[in-house]
């Protein structure tokens, strides 16, 4: 298994490009991760370039993830909103193409924070599914991988279990499109993370380890020991991304609503969270296909 380990950089910004973050980027690359997550909410291709450049003179790989809002909802029954999130995910593409990205992760099936006041509509799913494709395949041309990540019932509908989002994945038939498995997210969703993990199988392409307060990996409620054996009983070999969310930046909090500290700061939770995950895969190695 060749798991690698990654940070999102959302614990710090939401535009990775700012020249003020290349130190902290140095610091990451020192610490040993093996790449970083970038948010995708703005920007254009030509500055994602010259980041993924400078990122890879730092020995650093990159993933990406990004959002869609109402704006540029897939699942509006108005068809100018799809023809936005089309848009909005094709620049998402070609960003993270710029940027030598791997992957593109996140909720792009539907709005993040939209709610209808019901349930999922099979007309819904339907629309998504038509957006989704025209992105995968996009995607495809760009050499891109996506990956779709279920969010919890209080920040999206459509999406809310591995089971679900492997079936979206599976009825949407795209060779680059997969799972995106997120600890914090299962840990309020799944009534069993491990079960979870394996019927998702080959389907899971990408692994956000999160915490069930946001803060560091390993010091909260997470059934760790689960996620981890079940991930190895898979042999999974993508990558592990810590995902961890503050106070620093306003619009985040509110969306996440968190207003106070989980953690001492945010260097020391990316060291201390990169040492329990690869304490955690270490112990495991080997073990795949049990």
């Amino acid at each position: 298994m060749s798991v690698r380990f990654g940070m999102n950089l959302l614990l710090w910004t939401d535009d990775p490009n700012q020249e003020s973050l290349l130190p902290l980027y140095e610091r990451l690359a020192a610490m040993g991760f093996d790449g970083l997550e970038l948010p995708i909410f703005s920007g254009e291709p030509e500055a994602y370039s010259v980041l993924g450049r400078r990122l890879a003179d730092l020995g650093l790989a990159c993933t990406a993830v990004a959002v869609c809002n109402g704006e540029d909802d897939p699942i509006s029954p108005n068809a100018a909103t799809r023809n936005a999130a089309r848009e909005s995910l094709h620049h998402a593409i070609d960003c993270a193409e710029a940027a030598g990205a791997e992957l593109l992760g996140g909720p792009l099936f539907a709005a993040i924070g939209r709610f209808s006041g019901k349930g999922p509509t099979q007309a819904e799913w339907d629309r998504s599914q038509e957006v989704l494709g025209n992105a995968a395949d996009h995607a495809e041309h760009a050499g891109l991988q996506l990956a779709f990540e279920f969010l919890n019932r209080f920040e999206i509908y459509l999406l809310n279990t591995a089971e679900d989002t492997t079936r979206y994945v599976q009825e949407l038939g795209r060779a680059n499109v997969g799972v995106h498995y997120d600890t914090f997210h299962a840990h309020i969703e799944e009534k069993d993370p491990g079960d979870a993990i394996r019927k998702t199988g080959t389907a899971l392409r990408h692994v956000h380890i999160a915490e069930n307060d946001r803060g560091t990996p390993g010091t909260g409620q997470v059934r760790w020991d689960d996620s981890f054996d079940a991930l190895a009983a898979i042999s999974y070999d993508g990558w592990l991304t810590i995902e961890a969310f503050g106070s620093a930046l306003p619009s985040l909090a509110a969306a996440t609503k968190i207003w106070r500290r989980t953690f001492d700061d945010e260097e020391s939770l990316a060291r201390d969270g990169l040492a329990f995950m690869k304490d955690a895969w270490g112990r495991r190695k080997g073990r795949g296909s049990e």
